[in-house]
């Protein structure tokens, strides 16, 4: 089985625009994630695949291979989708250009979902933290899923879903990791299924596969995520930075 790693690197994300080229040490943001994800020798192939000249250029500039993309995509997944019919791969692993920190067992863990599942029904799998922060419960950038009793999911919401109606706080919410794991086809195949009602409400592209009636496997994992969507949160990851020399 041959298992690519898909960086997307858009630069002006809407909440932090240029922050994959933000200094995360002595290293760009976008350039810690691709060598710790490349450090971790679990993918075949590792790419980043951008709209930027300047993190082609960044990249291109430390050894790795770096892609522009042609198109305007609404998602990541998209942008890794529109090179995804020539890729040599069974498994496309989309990891975010702001997760610098993501863990190697969580990874590990996503692609031995494939592994196990001989019949090939799994088409789509991604990651998900326990949550027990009442702030990051409540807050709309810390995204949450419910699954059913064999961890598919049920829905992916802003929101602090399940609500619990007599108000009793439990230590059952889950944190959605914006990490997915693509059978080629279905990749392929994403890009081509319209934006329904839900996906446009609450902008979150795991919900495309879900409005169409296709299944999202939910792997659980305790990596808790230090995502950077704000300069917030880049601060709070230069502070991890420091803890871990």
């Amino acid at each position: 089985m041959r298992c690519i790693a898909a960086i997307p690197a858009r630069y002006q994300a809407s909440r932090f625009p240029g922050k994959l080229m933000e200094r995360l040490g002595e290293k760009t943001v976008i350039r810690t994630t691709y060598e710790r994800v490349s450090a971790m020798e679990l993918f075949d192939e590792i790419m980043v695949i951008t709209d930027s000249e300047a993190i082609f250029h960044e990249m291109n500039s430390h050894g790795a291979r770096v892609l522009i993309s042609q198109k305007q995509h609404h998602t990541g997944t998209d942008r890794i989708s529109e090179i995804a019919e020539d890729l040599e791969a069974d498994i496309i692993v989309n990891v975010q250009g702001d997760e610098p920190f993501i863990e190697r067992r969580a990874l590990e863990k996503l692609l031995k979902v494939f592994k196990k599942d001989i019949k090939g029904d799994i088409q789509l799998s991604t990651l998900a933290h326990p949550l027990k922060d009442p702030f990051d419960i409540q807050n709309p950038h810390r995204v949450k899923v419910v699954t059913d009793k064999n961890d598919f999911a049920l829905y992916f919401s802003r929101s602090s879903i399940p609500y619990y109606r007599e108000g009793e706080e439990r230590a059952d919410y889950l944190g959605h990791i914006g990490v997915y794991a693509f059978r080629k086809q279905a990749l392929i195949d994403f890009t081509s299924l319209p934006i329904l009602a839900n996906e446009r409400a609450e902008r979150l592209e795991c919900l495309r596969f879900l409005e169409h009636g296709r299944k999202v496997k939910i792997v659980r994992t305790t990596y808790k995520v230090i995502g950077i969507d704000t300069l917030e949160d880049l601060q709070r990851a230069r502070k991890k930075l420091l803890f871990y020399k």
